[in-house]
């Protein structure tokens, strides 16, 4: 009994963890592989809600998201900032001890292989990258490519 109390409590404090990081994921309505993306992070356990943008070149703006991290989505989790195909381990690592003063995370360019860019078994190697408000960058992981 003492073991089935300890596991619904662990159960009940690990779903308000994962319920807490509501995604916003802002994207054109016009792009499949960003939603793609959105479910792999419905997959992983997040609450994805979409908002589509006829432009998304002001959304890249608000964010302060640069052209040399830029995507095709935007994504905001508990007030960090989320651009392309992550992968949400990634996120859900960088969430539980984000980089001293990061603002986010960036996966540049749509890399084959990436989480809502799959395309068969082909995966191009590619890096995650952290960036703070100064527009100082440096990678946070690495994938490897096949």
């Amino acid at each position: 009994m003492k073991l089935q109390t300890l596991t619904l409590a662990l159960i009940t404090t690990f779903s308000a963890n994962v319920l807490a990081a509501d995604v916003i994921n802002h994207k054109s309505p016009y792009c499949g592989c960003c939603g793609d993306w959105t479910t792999h992070m419905e997959e992983a356990g997040f609450t994805v809600k979409e908002e589509l943008h006829e432009d998304m070149n002001p959304v890249k703006e608000k964010f302060g998201i640069t052209p040399q991290l830029a995507s095709c989505h935007t994504a905001e989790i508990e007030g960090y900032v989320f651009e392309g195909h992550i992968p949400a381990e990634d996120i859900k690592a960088f969430l539980d001890n984000p980089p001293k003063n990061a603002k986010g995370l960036a996966v540049p360019g749509m890399p084959m292989g990436s989480p809502g860019m799959e395309y068969g078994d082909k995966k191009d190697a590619y890096s995650v990258y952290a960036f703070n408000e100064k527009g100082q960058v440096f990678e946070y992981r690495h994938h490897e490519g096949n």
